[in-house]
């Protein structure tokens, strides 16, 4: 509990993320909406003005080196605790213990790791202290804490999301830790191409820890001692040694992100489930992003199967929505089931085809005025120049119209809603599949004279 060190010497023994964890600002890679120049969470930090927060965000994002920087440059006693070890006797022992520091001018600030481990009697235990400002809560989570945290201890707090750390950023950890000799393994003389760092970085998935192990756990397994002048190089097979997972190759900025999401699209307009997994499932591994996938699922759904199943972008959304609600690994099974709905859909381009048919007649210079009839008419002055003249309302016309009883013919046909330059031309032209099969029988039946 006691406040560290002021030397920044690393422990023997500590892991590689522990001994290169930022001690200050200028060290921590990411978090630029917090920590950028001018930023509230920078300027509290520097100005010594830290106040109760919770700092939120997925593992690795740096929850844990920001209360380390924040150890490092304030004056305040700082005291850690960890919420899965710490109970109320401890909470009670460092708030009588700030009790006594506040009398005598100095401040405490009260950094708990994992908070949201903590129960509602555990959390009430800290509140009045941190309202009558006895410690000032430093609380870290994974967890979102309007679920997770007290409300009334989250009023008393401002909370701060942490984003998930990018390939780039995670890569320039990476780097940073080769060639540092104090504390990471620049005595080691690391050689390791930068394709084998990237592989690194997307099996991290934003978490800086993990890639710093893997890093660590790749160089200290080849079992070289460390000697000046002796290069240890780190290959693709050590990596997925250290992972227990295959370094798939995939560039998402690259050929291969595009040729995997076109072989998925194309399995897809083929009717093929078995290859829209196998390039979904291929995808996924190799570390591409679930939203972005869904999002290119949504686009199948409109292009590829359109209203031959209406449900089908209805299935997407809903996957979109479940894989961000559930995240990876846990979301791949609902892009799968997807996918697989939509190679098995029928399908039909034909509402994809009219809109780019129409854009291109747009486009190319058809814009024409509304015709008369179909224009609104809220004023005297409209009726006058003829706005809805010999509009025909469509409900009196389709009350009699059976599509299934050839007896019960239309009452007379509509009449043209496209500008004067397009009467007669018919873009959307429904397929046979699925539903689009009884849309067009209905069109077909509504259009007889």
């Amino acid at each position: 509990m006691a406040a560290p060190s002021d030397s920044g010497s690393p422990a023997p023994g500590e892991p590689l993320a522990a001994r290169m964890r930022p001690r200050t600002l200028g060290e921590v890679v990411g978090q630029e909406h917090l920590l950028g120049p001018g930023k509230l969470l920078r300027r509290i930090i520097e100005n010594d003005k830290v106040s109760s927060m919770i700092l939120w965000g997925p593992p690795g994002s740096g929850k844990t080196t920001l209360a380390e920087v924040i150890a490092h440059q304030t004056h305040a006693l700082f005291v850690r605790l960890n919420a899965v070890s710490a109970g109320v006797a401890d909470l009670r022992k460092i708030a009588e213990e700030a009790k006594k520091q506040r009398f005598m001018g100095q401040r405490t600030i009260m950094f708990i790791d994992e908070i949201h481990r903590f129960n509602k009697s555990q959390q009430d235990a800290i509140l009045p202290h941190v309202e009558r400002g006895v410690v000032t809560l430093i609380g870290a989570t994974t967890e979102n804490p309007s679920f997770e945290v007290n409300s009334a201890l989250l009023s008393r707090s401002r909370v701060f999301v942490l984003r998930a750390l990018t390939e780039d950023q995670v890569v320039a950890i990476l780097r940073g830790a080769l060639a540092d000799k104090e504390r990471g393994l620049g005595n080691w003389l690391v050689s390791v191409d930068k394709t084998v760092l990237r592989q690194v970085a997307i099996f991290a998935s934003g978490d800086a820890r993990t890639a710093l192990n893997v890093l660590e756990l790749a160089v200290v397994g080849t079992g070289k001692p460390v000697v000046e002048g002796e290069p240890v190089e780190i290959t693709t097979e050590m990596i997925e040694d250290a992972m227990q997972h295959r370094a798939l190759q995939y560039d998402k900025g690259g050929d291969q992100h595009y040729d995997m999401i076109s072989a998925l699209h194309k399995a897809v307009r083929g009717s093929d489930p078995d290859g829209s997994l196998y390039w979904l499932i291929r995808m996924l591994e190799a570390g591409e992003d679930p939203l972005y996938i869904a999002r290119r699922m949504v686009r199948m759904a409109a292009e590829d199967i359109g209203l031959a199943d209406p449900q089908a972008l209805s299935i997407c959304v809903a996957a979109q929505q479940g894989v961000h609600f559930v995240g990876m690994p846990e979301a791949g099974v609902i892009l799968a089931e997807a996918i697989v709905y939509l190679a098995a859909a029928p399908k039909s381009n034909a509402v994809y085809n009219a809109y780019n048919q129409i854009r291109a007649e747009i486009m190319g210079g058809h814009n024409d005025p509304v015709p008369l009839w179909i224009r609104n008419a809220p004023t005297g002055l409209m009726k006058q120049l003829g706005y809805g003249k010999e509009y025909k309302y469509a409900h009196d016309y389709y009350k009699d119209m059976d599509i299934e009883d050839p007896e019960r013919p239309p009452s007379g046909r509509l009449q043209e809603y496209l500008p004067e330059s397009l009467v007669g031309r018919r873009f959307y032209e429904p397929g046979k599949q699925g539903k689009e099969n009884s849309i067009r029988k209905w069109l077909e039946k509504k259009n007889t004279q």
